[in-house]
């Protein structure tokens, strides 16, 4: 059984997506009832849907989502003075109990130092007495303020999202030691997932499985995590494909490193209930 720790739902009539230009066109609009037919036969018991603009009432409608839907990556305005009261407000809706985690879009932040602001770093803080995960949306632009939040509140759970995003269709020299700055720090897990997307329209002729079988072995399994970035993904190709790339990316782990990347790190980190504080 496998835990997709990263996919996406949206329906851009319900409310605007200022990324969703015309060149993605094709995932303009994608509801559990997609999501279920592309797990079928995957594997795919059970999923974490992470936030993709910022609005509370997109995470709002999230936590309704029903079945494979397990866990939400939300929204908060992490600056905000009353961040902790948002949180418990964000909790007390229906399905609040759902609740995993929150992520910004750091990288579209026209300032690269975004993350490394300390009002970032107090609403993170807060986040993580509440007991939830901060997910890194982060470019090589956005790399060092990263390291900064991360170090300044060691006590959070950071998940870097899609390998910190290389550049596969260009190269990227400089990535592998990125991943070594993340993986020094033990709060902090990395998602094999959106490899296929960042790799481009010739993702069959890029090394998309050098770059999997990277994260893994810098993080070790118990600190990887699979996600599809569906329907991002389908940009690229199908659900059950990524599935398949990736298992086959990672065919020489153990059976036990192998649950663990396809699910029992996703759950530990995601949907074991984690020990709140103030």
């Amino acid at each position: 059984m496998i835990i997709d720790a990263h996919h996406h739902l949206w329906d851009p009539a319900d409310r605007p997506y200022p990324w969703m230009d015309d060149s993605v066109a094709p995932i303009r609009r994608f509801d559990v009832d997609d999501l279920r037919a592309a797990t079928q036969d995957t594997g795919v018991t059970r999923t974490i849907v992470v936030q993709a603009v910022h609005d509370p009432d997109e995470t709002a409608w999230l936590l309704e989502q029903p079945a494979p839907v397990a866990g939400v990556v939300g929204w908060v305005d992490l600056t905000a003075p009353d961040v902790a009261d948002r949180i418990a407000a964000v909790r007390a809706l229906p399905g609040g109990d759902r609740l995993v985690g929150t992520r910004h879009l750091a990288q579209d932040e026209p300032d690269p130092g975004w993350l490394g602001r300390p009002d970032v770093a107090r609403g993170v803080r807060v986040l993580a007495g509440a007991g939830l995960v901060f997910d890194l949306l982060v470019r090589a632009r956005e790399h060092s303020a990263a390291l900064a939040l991360v170090d300044a509140v060691p006590d959070a759970s950071f998940v870097l999202d899609h390998a910190g995003k290389p550049s596969i269709d260009t190269g990227d020299p400089a990535w592998p030691g990125r991943m070594a700055d993340f993986a020094a720090r033990p709060n902090v897990t990395c998602k094999v997932s959106g490899l296929l997307t960042e790799a481009g329209p010739d993702w069959r002729d890029r090394p998309v499985g050098r770059y999997a079988r990277e994260v893994v072995e810098q993080f070790g399994p118990e600190r990887s995590l699979f996600g599809s970035d569906w329907p991002v993904s389908t940009l690229a190709t199908g659900y059950a494909a990524v599935v398949q790339r990736t298992t086959d990316a990672l065919a020489d782990l153990s059976t036990t490193e192998h649950d663990a990347v396809f699910g029992g790190t996703a759950e530990r980190i995601y949907l074991v209930p984690r020990t709140t504080h103030t």
